[in-house]
């Protein structure tokens, strides 16, 4: 068993970032995320479940909501498996914790006194649509189309891609930089980093040791390290089906129409099942970009 817990277990950020003792460390990493432009000192833990108006829409359950010094909300979760509709789910999310701040009656009064809402999502193991596979950190906000110019600063939407973060030790500049190599290397560590040396990185290690834990909790986080593992196991063998299945119908020859459909079954599970660009999919699948944008439209329509 390593030293430090892996930090992406449900069990783990949960203990690391969602207990009142710990928040100094969720204030850091939020901070980190943004990177001067806010700046929270103090913060309160909210209800983590958030009950639908109706049953069709059921009850949504939040991996950590939080509110500011500032009176501004925070939604941080987790996401280990792509879903088609993820962005949408996103914005459900923040218009419902911009929709109970609106007072019962006396609105005239309340003047939609919105404070801000920013939602941070973690993308674990799969990679963002239509993102361009370079980029580890989306900074999404509401702007203007054409000029590109901030049209409303407080509603904001952070997606971190951690596959895409593929940085080593010489090259992590910022703090955000340091967190996410921190998040996807600690479980591979044996000791804190000299360059890692600040009060909020020591408390983080100190309080990640394994040995540290006792029965009950080394029960729970070998039970969400293990469902972590599988749910990797089946993303990857699923991947590797695909890419030899892929491989196995190239190499038939004088079937250009059976070619063809398992190429653009394949590039459908590269999209869906794996949250592919459209240069990802292209460079696996062998095709061109534009075979795959006609698919990604047909998968919209």
């Amino acid at each position: 068993m390593p030293r430090y817990i892996d930090p992406l277990t449900d069990f783990s950020f949960k203990r690391l970032f969602g207990s009142e003792p710990n928040k100094d460390i969720l204030i850091s990493f939020i901070n980190s995320i943004f990177h001067g432009r806010k700046n929270v000192v103090d913060l309160v833990y909210n209800k983590n479940e958030h009950s639908g108006e109706a049953e069709s829409i059921g009850s949504v359950i939040f991996d950590l909501t939080c509110t500011g010094d500032d009176g501004s909300q925070f939604l941080i979760e987790v996401q280990r498996t792509d879903q088609a509709n993820l962005k949408k789910r996103m914005l459900y999310y923040s218009g419902k914790l911009i929709a109970d701040q609106a007072p019962k009656g006396r609105r005239s009064e309340w003047n939609y006194q919105i404070s801000e809402v920013y939602v941070i999502v973690l993308l674990d193991g799969f990679a963002l649509q239509n993102g361009d596979g370079s980029r580890y950190l989306h900074d999404i906000c509401l702007c203007n189309r054409e000029t590109g110019e901030v049209f409303y600063e407080e509603l904001g939407f952070f997606y971190i891609e951690l596959v895409n973060f593929v940085k080593g030790e010489e090259e992590l500049a910022t703090d955000l930089d340091k967190w996410l190599f921190v998040l996807t290397n600690m479980s591979k560590m044996d000791k804190l980093p000299v360059y890692l040396r600040k009060p909020v990185f020591e408390k983080l290690f100190d309080i990640s040791e394994y040995s540290k834990l006792n029965t009950e909790e080394r029960t729970m986080y070998d039970v969400s390290l293990k469902r972590r593992w599988d749910e990797y196991n089946v993303r990857e063998t699923a991947r590797q089906r695909g890419l030899e299945e892929g491989r196995v119908e190239g190499r038939v020859e004088g079937r250009a129409e059976g070619r063809a459909e398992s190429k653009t079954e394949f590039v459908r599970n590269l999209i869906t099942g794996f949250g592919f660009s459209d240069e990802q999919a292209a460079k696996a699948a062998n095709v061109t970009a534009e075979f795959v944008r006609k698919i990604r439209e047909e998968l919209a329509g």
